[in-house]
């Protein structure tokens, strides 16, 4: 069964299966200790320790090892500004950031803090010129990702880390996505990373401060980890973690290539196979593995249980797949279409026979998924002649909304205008992103005397 979701989690390496098994016989003791067990296992700490940093590009006296990818995004943002509380307490990210940067941001503000977003254009990068903007007084430490988790796209992190460095701020870089295919260039400060990304264990993250960087560790104090990641160490998953990511930087260059070239495939197919899809993000500075396309008229929920049922594990941004009925951050923050919302990140070894049989049935899927719920063809009808028509989809979640305005919007003359009625988050996304599509006007939006948003279209072909 073909699995498309690294980007959430990449399979074990080899490497760090071996690493794993070894590393249980050997490294079970106390690495804090003098005896000869515990010698023994600060000799692996360490070794694990210089590999990650060489891995990283700093010193190993720089780096600790953390239990997660979120613990050590948490611990660098909380360490970070309290060492420069006396500077300001003003946080500048990114408004595509991993979900752990914004929530740590949330306490923040909670705490009294102020949060600022630089928002992103419509490929998902931030403008860097827009980012040394908001690097204002009292800014105490910025946030910047080095590729996009949803879509893929690269960030300026040089040029926004040189922005830093000029206004005297640090920078945290979150590393997740990109570091097992290559170190983050630029003048970072901080430098956070999981090690489940790049085909190592679950449950090891890694946390790189600069030297000469404030920093004060938050939370109760510990001697492990230079004090800034508490609780015994997870030595064996520390070892795979290291060994893994050694392992696939050797590789990242041809596996790199060759998944790109992958990638492109579907970026180029896709539109041509299933009629009214976008496909977002930058398609030339990304991640080689990550490709991320929107199908109109379809319900993300059903069309990644049906990819599920051809054998495609892949992963979705879509509102219709989660819980808080909202669509994901990312694409709400580029302003492309959220609505059957597909992510594919292929793992190391995916076989071009793998990408294939997708491409093959995914128009399928599609169509079927599409004409369960009603869905319109691509012309419009004949104009009627009413001039404006309103249409009541209230209570009705995507991909809903946007059908139904597509079944009507035939049914005014060109000039004429469309009102949705509507309550689910997504519209604010969609309906603009189908008037693009389209060719139709998006005219605005305002808030609806009887509960929810009214979306006025304008037919203009």
């Amino acid at each position: 069964m073909p699995y498309f979701d690294a980007a959430s989690a990449a399979p074990l390496h080899p490497v760090a299966r071996q690493a794993l098994l070894a590393s249980l016989d050997e490294g079970w003791a106390d690495p804090a200790r003098l005896y000869r067990e515990g010698r023994r296992a600060r000799l692996l700490l360490d070794a694990a320790r210089e590999a990650a940093a060489e891995a990283v590009g700093c010193r190993p006296d720089e780096l600790v090892f953390t239990p997660s990818g979120t613990r050590a995004v948490h611990a660098g943002i909380s360490g970070a500004l309290a060492g420069r509380r006396r500077v300001g307490n003003r946080l500048v990210v990114s408004a595509v950031e991993h979900s752990s940067v914004l929530h740590a941001g949330e306490t923040h503000a909670a705490a009294g803090g102020t949060v600022t977003e630089v928002p992103v254009g419509r490929s998902g990068a931030v403008a860097a010129d827009a980012f040394a903007e908001a690097l204002g007084e009292g800014t105490a430490l910025a946030c910047l990702q080095s590729a996009n988790h949803e879509v893929g796209t690269e960030q300026p992190v040089a040029q926004v880390a040189e922005a830093c460095r000029a206004a005297g701020v640090p920078l945290l870089v979150d590393a997740a996505q990109s570091l097992g295919w290559g170190p983050v260039d630029g003048g970072w400060s901080l430098l956070t990373a999981s090690a489940h990304k790049w085909g190592g264990p679950a449950g090891v993250g890694l946390l790189a401060v600069r030297k000469g960087v404030r920093f004060a560790p938050q939370g109760p104090s510990d001697e492990r980890e230079s004090g800034r990641a508490p609780g015994f160490e997870n030595l064996p998953a520390i070892v795979a973690a290291a060994a893994s990511l050694r392992a696939v930087r050797a590789e990242a260059a041809a596996e790199g290539a060759r998944l790109r070239a992958l990638v492109d495939r579907i970026r180029a197919r896709v539109p041509e196979l299933v009629p009214d899809v976008e496909v977002v993000g930058d398609p030339v500075h990304r991640l080689p593995h990550l490709v991320t396309f929107s199908c109109l008229y379809v319900d993300g929920e059903t069309l990644l249980s049906e990819l599920d049922r051809e054998g495609f594990s892949v992963s979705s941004g879509s509102s219709c797949t989660s819980s808080t009925l909202t669509p994901s951050h990312v694409l709400r923050a580029m302003g492309v279409l959220s609505e059957g919302n597909v992510r594919v990140s292929l793992p190391a070894g995916t076989a071009a026979e793998d990408v294939d049989r997708f491409l093959a049935v995914l128009p399928g899927v599609v169509a079927g998924v599409r004409e369960r719920l009603g869905a319109p063809g691509a012309a419009p009808s004949a104009a009627a002649p009413s001039g404006s028509l309103v249409v009541d989809s209230l209570g009705k979640r995507c991909p809903i909304p946007v059908i139904e305005l597509a079944k009507v919007i035939g049914d005014v003359p060109v000039g004429g205008t469309v009102t949705v009625l509507s309550d689910d988050e997504a519209a604010r996304l969609d309906i603009p992103a189908w008037c693009e599509m389209r060719g139709q006007e998006y005219v605005g939006a305002s808030p609806s005397p009887g509960g929810g948003t009214a979306y006025v279209v304008r037919r203009a072909s």
